[in-house]
C-alpha cells in the first residue's frame, strides 16, 4: 500500500512526512512517499494533501504543477482512493474560498473558507495553538479519538459547510470553528495531526488502514 504526500511546493512537508512514516512503521500501514509526480499520485492507494499559507496560492501552485490537478483528481473522485487535506489543503476541498479574492475550490465538499470572526474580542486571529476538539459525527479515523482531545491550529480561515452531516467535529473560538470534515473516501483536517502529539497519530494510523 502506497500513500502520497503530495509536494506542491506549499509548505515545509517534513514534519508531516515524518508522522506518517512513524505512524506507517508502527501500524504496518505500508509506504509513505512525498512527490510532486502526477504518475505516482495516480497509482497512490491513498493521497494526502498538506497545505500552509493562503487560499490561491496554494490552488495556483496545486493546479499549476504539470498534470499534477488532473491526477488527484481522477484519484480521488475517479477511483475513489482515501484522501486527506490537511490545514489549507482541507480547505481546497470547499467550493470557494474567500481568502483576499473568490477562488474556486476543488468542490468536493459544499462551502466556503471564510475568515474567523470570533464573538470575543480578546480572542486573536489567527487562531493558534491548542484547541478541545468536540466530535460532530461518527468517523473510522476517530477511532480511540474523542471529543475533548486536543489538536494543534494554525490558521485564520476555516471552512463554513452547506451539508452540517459533513462538518465532523468542531472546536470552540468565540464560535463554533470547523476542524473536520468528510464525506465518502474524503476526508479533511483544518488542524496539523502532525503536531497534535497522541490524537493526531491515532488519526493518521486510522487513516492508513482506511478502507471506505
Amino acid at each position: 500500500m502506497l500513500t502520497a504526500i503530495i509536494d506542491y511546493e506549499s509548505g515545509n512537508l517534513h514534519s508531516a512526512q515524518k508522522a506518517f512514516e512513524r505512524m506507517a512503521t508502527e501500524t504496518n500501514g505500508g509506504d509513505i512517499v512525498v512527490t510532486g509526480d502526477a504518475d505516482v499520485v495516480a497509482r497512490a492507494d491513498r493521497i494526502v494533501l498538506p497545505g500552509d499559507g493562503a487560499f490561491p496560492a496554494c490552488m495556483a501552485e496545486l493546479t499549476g504543477h504539470s498534470g499534477l490537478y488532473a491526477a488527484l483528481v481522477e484519484a480521488v473522485e475517479g477511483k475513489g482512493r482515501p484522501f486527506m487535506g490537511i490545514c489549507v489543503g482541507m480547505q481546497l476541498m470547499a467550493s470557494w474560498g474567500r481568502e483576499y479574492t473568490d477562488t474556486k475550490g476543488l468542490d468536493w465538499v459544499a462551502g466556503e473558507v471564510r475568515q474567523i470572526a470570533p464573538s470575543d474580542p480578546a480572542l486573536k486571529v489567527p487562531h493558534m495553538g491548542w484547541n478541545d476538539l468536540v466530535i460532530d459525527g461518527a468517523h473510522p479515523v476517530f477511532d480511540g479519538v474523542k471529543t475533548g482531545d486536543h489538536a494543534y491550529f494554525v490558521h485564520s480561515y476555516h471552512m463554513d459547510v452547506t451539508n452540517p452531516d459533513q462538518r465532523l467535529a468542531h472546536v470552540d473560538y468565540g464560535g463554533d470553528v470547523t476542524a473536520v470534515i468528510g464525506t465518502g473516501t474524503m476526508i479533511g483536517l483544518q488542524f496539523h495531526p502532525e503536531k497534535s502529539q497522541a490524537a493526531g497519530l491515532r488519526m493518521i494510523a486510522n487513516f492508513l488502514h482506511w478502507r471506505p
